[in-house]
């Protein structure tokens, strides 16, 4: 199939022969016939795409502060290597389309094959021939409504939105500053609720246009006259209420709108506009401002958008998903005119044309559509880079499964320099994002399927670098096709699904092998030969100083990823089973206030004890990890996996490497070259479901 892309190192729109999406639980596959090109928001994602790394870094400070941290706390070579990452990306484009369902995942019940349904979401109803959608993000269309108005229901959500925060009553006077798309949107809704509409803008085209569509009175922004004209408008009241959405840096709208204000009015801005705000209007009026995000309740909420969970509509009336079906429902009343809306409509494939047209504003520029050749679409599940038989000498036949900042930046590069590798398919949630890792690291094909991979007689060897949630299964698939995996701690995110791995592991002739890779870095390997194959009981202190995680973050969530001990934690509990080389005895764990920050002990058999702390509550740019270590009169000290300290009888060495090295290239090799020599893993199964038990007990205290 094809699909709309922004190459983000060089800003490129691209059009691309991306895998066709599979069904998975909670989604919709869809068959798009139209999707909206929204020219503001698209316009301005374009355009940082294109500017250069200054011109990215300046429209983006808060990420240039990230790399900063990331200088700080894990060294520069690091911070580079998740730059390139970062930018090396296929940015997906569209957010707004209509198309009918080819197929559902599990558990899907509302919506069925042949259902005809708007789609919305950034990264679902993109610009694609097939798109992947969450059924939340799906409103089925009336049989009155064409695809090409339904496909505007995203867009029209967000206006409504904007009305419902701004929570206008029928005859109220509002104004609406900014009169492009989504402003000509909200005068129809605004005009369909009973409102008289005043629509404001820098443009006398859109203003005559915007009556067109129903709006009542339109004033120039610039006008002198505006105070005056306004006020014969609200009859000497002032306004009720103003929504902005306009897209500017200018302070201008905001203090317009409270200049013409009544007492108590309220300000709703739905639009990027500039908000260096003066007190004194709006304590003078007691003002209200408010703004509006995006189409409505759920928006950006995981639980609400991806598992599917909707709000009870006795507390949250109206969702994002609500928003679009009133939307529609307005389109099929003939209260929303959309066909009058549509100036462009172009082929996926002129789609750099389209964004051209765009950004130079050669032309006016209201409703612009992709129109998809529903009958020509190539529903292919792979894209072969190069020839479909790939016969090699190589040993090792790798698939990958995910392909995020971690895998690209730590796991598959050393994948494809090892001379043994044959890098075979990848396979990642989003199609496009697959054939772009998989031209760049030179995979003979990309998926959107992880079954292909899976099922792939070719490939003896999986990867996984997807979502904790994902790991336990995708290991049991792998082990009983008899495969060699590879999977990114932790494990499992339960004990019942440790239980199905170690059945599918007595049985399978594949080998086992979890990402603990500190336990391979250099300076792990260099402090465990100074303490020696013969020691007596170890003190091991492991302090982590974590940060903070954005609270709607996936690794938090307990479903997604399990929380941070058990997506984390995981790593200091196998450090310390590693040193002692004994067996963990029992576990002890205090924690006083927040889930995330646990004190964790361990007593091993040989009677060592580890102690790790793990907090989130220190400074997040402070290096992360320090190891010590005592046991028969040696002391051994790991900072943050730069530098090493060995002393003994009252000698100092040290041992340094250039950039931060936690193990996982060496990690990899390690385990590349027991399948290439057909010995055992370098960690036990045995040990590896030792630690995973542990820490998924640790978690539970």
């Amino acid at each position: 199939m094809k699909q709309v892309v922004q190459d983000f190192k060089d800003g490129k729109i691209k059009v691309i022969d991306a895998p066709q999406p599979s069904a998975e639980k909670g989604f919709a596959v869809i068959r798009n016939h139209f999707s909206v090109i929204s020219s503001g928001t698209e316009k301005r994602t374009v355009n940082t795409g294109k500017k250069n790394l200054l011109g990215k870094a300046r429209a983006r400070p808060d990420l240039v502060q990230k790399v900063i941290d990331t200088v700080k706390k894990e060294g520069l070579a690091s911070a580079i290597k998740k730059v390139k990452s970062r930018l090396d990306e296929y940015k997906l484009l569209g957010y707004s389309s209509s198309g009918e369902v080819i197929d559902v995942g599990e558990g899907v019940r509302e919506l069925a094959i042949g259902d005809r349904v708007a789609c919305g979401g950034g990264g679902y109803a993109s610009h694609a021939e097939t798109i992947k959608v969450p059924t939340n993000l799906c409103t089925r269309i009336p049989d009155n409504v064409d695809f090409d108005e339904a496909a505007f229901a995203t867009l029209g959500a967000i206006a409504l939105q904007g009305i419902r925060q701004a929570d206008v009553k029928v005859g109220e006077f509002v104004a609406v500053i900014g009169l492009g798309l989504i402003g000509i949107l909200t005068v129809q809704i605004l005009k369909a609720s009973g409102c008289k509409a005043l629509g404001i803008d820098i443009n006398k085209d859109s203003i005559d246009l915007a009556k067109k569509f129903g709006m009542d009175k339109g004033i120039l922004l610039n006008d002198e006259d505006i105070p005056i004209k306004a006020s014969e408008f609200t009859r000497g009241f002032g306004l009720d209420s103003v929504i902005i959405t306009a897209a500017t840096k200018s302070n201008e709208p905001i203090k317009k709108a409270a200049d013409l204000l009544r007492d108590r009015g309220k300000i709703t801005v739905v639009g990027n506009v500039g908000m260096d705000l003066e007190i004194e209007p709006f304590y003078m009026k007691e003002l209200g401002l408010t703004l509006s995000r995006s189409y409505g309740p759920g928006r950006y909420d995981l639980v609400y958008e991806e598992k599917g969970i909707d709000y009870p509509i006795g507390y949250v009336r109206w969702t994002e998903q609500r928003n679009m079906e009133a939307v529609v429902d307005l389109i099929s009343q003939k209260k929303l005119n959309i066909k009058d809306i549509i100036t462009h409509r172009f082929s996926i494939n002129d789609a750099a044309k389209a964004y051209d047209l765009i950004l130079t504003g050669k032309e006016k520029i209201l409703g612009f559509l992709f129109e998809y050749d529903v009958k020509e679409v190539d529903s292919k599940k792979k894209i072969f880079f190069g020839e479909k038989e790939y016969p090699s000498e190589k040993i090792l036949k790798a698939g990958v499964i995910g392909a995020g900042s971690f895998g690209k930046t730590y796991i598959i590069p050393p994948l494809k320099k090892n001379k043994n590798v044959e890098l075979v398919g990848i396979t990642t949630s989003h199609g496009a994002n697959a054939v772009n890792v998989g031209k760049k690291f030179g995979f003979k094909y990309a998926t959107a399927d992880y079954k292909e991979i899976i099922d792939d007689k070719n490939i003896n060897t999986i990867f996984i670098l997807t979502r904790h949630n994902l790991h336990a299964s995708l290991v049991v698939e792998g082990l009983k096709k008899d495969k060699n995996v590879y999977v990114e701690k932790p494990l499992a995110l339960s004990i019942e699904e440790i239980e199905k791995i170690k059945k599918s592991l007595s049985k399978s002739k594949g080998r086992l092998m979890v990402g603990f890779n500190r336990r391979f870095s250099p300076h792990s390997i260099r402090l465990k030969n100074f303490i020696g194959k013969e020691h007596g009981p170890m003190i091991v202190n492991f302090r982590v100083n974590a940060g903070q995680l954005p609270v709607d973050h996936w690794l938090s969530d307990p479903d997604l990823g399990g929380g941070r001990i058990i997506g984390e934690g995981c790593h200091f509990i196998d450090f310390i089973r590693f040193l002692s080389g004994s067996s963990i005895k029992s576990i002890s764990v205090k924690s006083n206030f927040e889930k995330d920050n646990k004190l964790i002990e361990l007593e091993l058999n040989d009677g060592s004890i580890g102690t790790i702390i793990y907090t989130t509550i220190g400074d997040s740019t402070f290096p992360k990890e320090r190891i010590e270590v005592f046991v028969d009169g040696k002391v051994g000290i790991i900072d943050d996996f730069r530098k090493t300290i060995f002393s003994i009888n009252g000698k100092k060495t040290y041992f340094k490497t250039k950039a931060q090295d936690k193990g996982h290239t060496n990690e990899i090799y390690l385990f590349i070259d027991c399948i290439i020599k057909g010995i055992k893993t370098p960690i036990s199964p045995e040990e590896l479901i030792e630690v995973s038990e542990w820490t998924i007990k640790a978690d539970k205290f």
